[in-house]
């Protein structure tokens, strides 16, 4: 079985092989688009599989030819009524890939089957979700850019088709597998397409802020996203929704960009959302409204949710073939102004928000200019203050998309908020990692967002319930800076400590933690010098032995280790329990809250921080691992074992072939580690063995470098030589044996020499053993793995799962700890010069330079 992780892998390589100098933001098209074409030809054989009764091990290619051929019209009407479209034999993707093995292949092959496709679907009323898919604007096989000519391009097609000719999008589509892997690939065409990817894709870290907000406060049965895009922000939503509230939801989008109007298609079909529950449509959002409710003309429909990632600042929002929107369009004018015409980030949101039902949730990503701006903008942010509809402002890291680099602002709107409610202000924009040349927000900073607006809290430097009197006294100014004061981690200089030295006794202050947990301790170490200032009476280093080994902080970790472990033995036998009917998704967001909750009783631990290391675990193993349960049973898949392929090779030579086995779930060197001890300790022996002989015969070359030594003597002529004779870092063998043979037995020369030989030999020797050992326990761990017992798969997966997961969050608890001390450090080292110091050690500086001065002599 293919894992997901293996198709992201292999499908994000051959695109990166094959799609030569085009654009990401293009290729994209193609590479998806034939993706999809496979997705309709997979649906369709399985379709007729099912309606036929044919059993598993059918030829069902060949079936549906032949019924094909005998019923005609019927069979496609049938199938057309079933999924909404059909693809004739001569169409389907498993004919292409015949024909490019028996060499028949021609491009044209694909130009005629999405032709064929798009003109099956015009000639129905009830298929839109279908039409225009593969249309020529979208897909260009006549485009140089896949190749300057026919016979390039067509190769390049080929080798495309190649890339999912093994995949069944069908069974793929169940555990929804194809859909993540889609969706993946739209992610890394986005990273990779710079300033084109905001045309077509929200970071799934923006969406997965505002989905689980809205997944978490709001039942819902609709959602509409007027700036559509690949539908990530859409699905996101539904991800996080119940598999039965996520069946009946109900998704609508509109894109002004055909390409990716059809993506977003794709893209929620292959995440098996039914035709019947999505409309999208392509349209300009601003030049028309859209949806209409059919009930009530010219009022638009209303939604439980509205999410949208729109264009920043849109200077064209007012700038269509119609006439110019007026401030009397039902959209605006509850608002009494329209936004500027070279901005129009408020357009967007007055659009969403008159879509927004009365008990709906609607969540926007805006430039922050939205939260400060003068002007028009400034009435409307107005309005929206006063008419009460703003829920909260969520200030984002900058650098969080591939095509800008501006911070931004996540805005949460609600039209049921009591008069009385505040508005939460969150500056989670210092919150994140750096991958490469972008700001990631990691899962733990999600958490804490969604927690923090879930639960209004206010947090010191991270959030604050702003109420409506504070934000009218502010001139109605949203800048978060004015609301959320950034916590000051830069302590202010003290004069009088660096004039007469001593650490500040208010600066202690700022040891909250180190003070808490080892009070006493602390004051121990000590000593005033004056009033109001302090030194320490021992090393930084000794109060911190002290401090880590006090009953109050290794009670705390003992505490801390225990319930970890009993953590451990709750969902240990849970993640050996996975199969099909097993929501991980859901398993995965117990075993994180669960993780915060305990660490929550436990004072001054970052729970976040142990939230991270659960979300790591699931990353990094878990995700991949209970694929393959799922699919197997635990002892089953422990047993299963892969061929290793590795790439060898490069141009046109350029191959993979398989280099071994490993094990599906069971790494091979944790079952060197945990099972071959004994082997592996011999090849440990051997290597060290290896390392003395080398150091052995370092020294005599070092020796035989230098003259007037009687290794020099002996050995400087069978040094290796470079082509300017210059001697190298190693002994020439040749050289050294033709010597030998001609040394006077007995003389140091021939001592020497036979020292060197014997060395040389038994370095070869050694390597030798090393090579065979090594490729003895690869063997014997190939063998292994299909013969483990369940006995030793327990051992192995919980050392691979939580090996060192104790350890870690142990180490929260001292973390804290050693930041205070830390900072203790920094003042002592800060204050412990006083001017005095300074000005006997400027003192004895020019008494010595007045010597050296005297000494010299002028000749």
């Amino acid at each position: 079985m293919i894992t997901s992780e293996e198709i992201k892998r292999r499908l994000w390589d051959g695109a990166n092989n094959l799609r030569g100098t085009m654009d990401a933001s293009r290729y994209k098209d193609y590479m998806l688009g034939l993706m999809f074409y496979k997705f309709l030809s997979d649906k369709t054989l399985q379709t007729f599989k099912e309606t036929a009764g044919l059993p598993d091990n059918a030829n069902v290619l060949e079936e549906y030819r032949n019924a094909h051929e005998e019923y005609g019209e019927e069979l496609e009407t049938m199938i057309q009524q079933i999924l909404g479209y059909h693809v004739t034999p001569d169409h389907l993707y498993q004919t292409w890939e015949e024909d490019i093995e028996n060499g028949d292949f021609e491009l044209s092959e694909v130009m005629d089957s999405l032709n064929a496709f798009e003109r099956s679907i015009a000639a129905t009323d009830d298929s839109d979700d279908f039409k225009g898919l593969f249309s020529s604007s979208v897909i260009d096989l006549t485009n140089t850019a896949l190749g300057s000519d026919l016979n390039k391009r067509s190769k390049n097609i080929r080798d495309l088709i190649g890339l999912f000719a093994d995949l069944n999008m069908v069974d793929l589509q169940n555990g929804d597998v194809l859909g993540d892997a889609y969706e993946y690939l739209i992610s890394q065409f986005a990273s990779d397409s710079g300033k084109k990817a905001g045309e077509f894709y929200t970071p799934a870290q923006v969406s997965e802020v505002i989905a689980q907000i809205i997944a978490r406060t709001t039942e819902i049965k609709s959602i509409y996203d007027p700036t559509v895009g690949s539908g990530s922000l859409l699905l996101t939503v539904g991800k996080h929704l119940s598999k039965d509230a996520r069946k009946n939801l109900h998704y609508y989008g509109q894109e002004y960009i055909t390409a990716t109007f059809n993506l977003t298609r794709m893209n929620l079909l292959l995440h098996d959302v039914r035709p019947e529950n999505m409309t999208i449509r392509n349209g300009n959002t601003m030049a028309s409204d859209w949806p209409e409710d059919p009930s009530r003309p010219g009022e638009g429909v209303q939604f439980d949710a509205v999410v949208m990632n729109p264009p920043y600042s849109d200077k064209s929002w007012n700038k269509h073939e119609d006439k110019p929107l007026k401030v009397s369009d039902p959209r605006f004018s509850e608002f009494g102004a329209l936004p500027p015409e070279s901005k129009g980030d408020f357009a967007y949101l007055m659009h969403g928000l008159y879509h927004l039902g009365q008990q709906g949730t609607m969540g926007i990503v805006l430039p922050h200019g939205v939260l400060f701006r003068g002007d028009t903008e400034g009435e409307i942010r107005q309005r929206l203050i006063e008419k009460n509809y703003l829920d909260a402002i969520i200030g984002l890291p900058s650098n969080l998309f591939t095509n800008t680099g501006i911070p931004v602002a996540v805005l949460i709107l609600k039209k049921n908020r009591k008069l009385t409610d505040p508005v939460l202000i969150i500056d989670a924009s210092r919150d994140f990692i750096k991958v490469g040349k972008n700001n990631v927000l990691r899962e733990r900073d999600t958490a804490k967002i969604v927690d923090t607006y879930v639960n209004k809290q206010e947090l010191r430097g991270y959030s604050h319930l702003a109420s409506r009197q504070e934000i009218i006294d502010n001139d109605f100014n949203l800048n978060i800076p004015r609301y959320v004061e950034a916590i000051d981690e830069e302590i202010p200089e003290d004069v009088d400590g660096h004039l007469l030295g001593g650490i500040p006794e208010r600066n202690l202050d700022r040891l909250s933690v180190l003070s808490s947990t080892t009070k006493q301790l602390l004051a121990d170490s000590l000593e005033q010098i004056r009033p109001g200032y302090v030194k320490l009476r021992v090393s930084v280093d000794d109060l911190k032995k002290r401090a880590l080994s006090d009953e109050n902080i290794t009670g705390e970790q003992a505490r801390l280790s225990e319930t970890v472990k009993t953590y451990i033995d709750k969902y240990y036998p849970q993640l050996k329990q996975i199969n099909n009917d097993t929501n991980l998704a859901k398993l995965k967001l117990v075993m994180v809250e669960d993780i915060k909750q305990i660490l929550s009783q436990f004072a001054n631990v970052d729970q976040y921080a142990g939230y991270q290391i659960v979300a790591d675990l699931w990353q990094n193993s878990l995700e991949e691992d209970a694929e393959l349960i799922a699919a197997n049973g635990f002892y089953e898949a422990g047993r299963i074992r892969k061929p290793n392929m590795v790439e060898k090779g490069s141009g046109a030579k350029k191959r993979t072939v398989q280099d071994g086995w490993l094990g599906a779930i069971v790494p091979n060197d944790l079952i060197a580690d945990v099972l071959y001890q004994g082997d592996k300790a011999k090849i440990n022996e051997l290597e060290q063995k290896e390392t003395d002989i080398e150091s052995e015969l370092s020294e005599l070359v070092e020796a035989a470098k230098t003259e007037d030594t009687p290794e020099y003597d002996a050995l400087f002529d069978v040094l290796k030589k470079n082509d300017d004779d210059e001697p190298q870092d190693s002994f020439e063998s040749k050289k050294v044996k033709a010597a030998l043979k001609e040394s006077e037995k007995g003389s140091n020369e021939a001592n020497y020499l036979k020292q060197v030989n014997n060395l040389m030999s038994a370095k070869t020797k050694t390597n030798r053993e090393i090579k065979n050992a090594k490729a003895d326990l690869q063997e014997a761990i190939y063998a292994r793995i299909e013969q483990l017992t369940d006995e030793e798969i327990d051992q192995l997966m919980q050392e691979k799962w939580f090996s060192g997961f104790e350890e870690k969050m142990v180490k929260l608890v001292t973390q804290p700890l050693l930041a205070d001390l830390q900072t203790l450090e920094m003042l002592n080292d800060r204050y412990a010069d006083t001017l005095d110091d300074i000005d006997n050690q400027i003192s004895q500086a020019e008494s010595e330079l007045n010597s050296l001065i005297q000494d010299l002599v002028v000749k």
